[in-house]
């Protein structure tokens, strides 16, 4: 018997993001506020009997075969449940790829999410979790969702108090930053200037939205050069952003914004200039189950 669900799969933002040290692996150590945002991806799932792991998706250029995110995600949830099925996967794409918003992490999330449910595994969000970080290190995030602090590689996260619904800006030329490339201009770097994770743990956990604003930072804006990131940057804060930071390792840009009006008239004003361009809010869900389609 056929059984599906649709989810719709929120994307991130990363408030502050600092890189804290390089373990012996090679992997880096990070800080980071990260904070779940209204774009989306909508994955459709099914499980019947039989074999395989099958995947379509509306975007040009995104690989349907086993290297895609997703379909890693099936293969690991079938493994870690000792489950067999043959799953369809289907994903329309909300979230810009290479924008440092965590779009293909978003939907390896959500088919976890999902067919923990419908092939009734029973595991526990910090299960799914430890499932999740074997395929990438804002996944355990993107399965939580709200507001988090994360340390280590981005697997240790502390649930933070929700923010409210501010509105934001989200604007990505047509570069895209390389995140290899982009850790190894963060170990190039000579003197570092840190974002204050403390001072944005403390507007978190207090509601003070002015503090916040000032303590948004991302320590691969200076490691990195995009003249699109530069530009994102200077057209939200003359748009009247409270401020303008990138997010990840690139190459998206964010701002928040004093009202969802002002936000909606910056896109109007400059959102033709951009690849990407497009007001949202803070949330403190990741996934919504919305009718199935399949």
């Amino acid at each position: 018997m056929k059984q599906t669900m649709r989810l719709q799969c929120a994307a991130k933002l990363n408030l502050s993001l600092d890189v804290t040290g390089k373990r012996a692996d090679g992997y880096h150590t990070l800080e980071s506020i990260f904070q779940s945002v209204s774009v989306y991806d909508v994955i459709d799932l099914s499980v019947e009997d039989g074999t395989g792991i099958f995947l379509t998706c509306d975007a040009p250029g995104v690989p349907c075969d086993e290297s895609n995110l997703a379909c890693r995600a099936a293969k690991a949830l079938l493994t870690a449940s000792g489950r067999q099925a043959k799953i369809t996967i289907s994903l329309q794409k909300g979230i810009p790829s290479g924008a440092g918003m965590g779009g293909g992490s978003a939907d390896a999330a959500g088919v976890l999410y999902g067919l923990d449910r419908l092939l009734n595994c029973g595991f526990s969000g910090e299960e799914l979790r430890e499932i999740g970080v074997t395929l990438g290190a804002d996944v355990p995030f993107l399965l939580l969702g709200g507001t988090a602090y994360a340390e280590g590689v981005g697997e240790i996260l502390t649930p933070l108090r929700p923010l409210p619904e501010l509105p934001v800006v989200i604007l990505k030329g047509e570069a895209g930053i390389s995140t290899p490339a982009a850790y190894r201009a963060i170990d190039a770097l000579q003197a570092p200037v840190h974002p204050d994770t403390q001072a944005m743990l403390q507007a978190v956990e207090t509601g003070d939205v002015p503090l916040l604003c000032r303590s948004c930072g991302n320590l691969f804006e200076a490691a990195v050069e995009c003249a699109d990131v530069e530009r994102a940057k200077k057209r939200l804060l003359d748009c009247g952003a409270c401020c303008a930071v990138m997010t990840g390792s690139g190459a998206a840009v964010f701002g928040i914004f004093p009202d969802a009006a002002a936000a909606d008239a910056c896109v109007q004003a400059v959102g033709s200039e951009f690849a990407f361009a497009r007001s949202a809010r803070l949330i403190a869900q990741t996934f919504t189950e919305m009718e199935a389609a399949l």
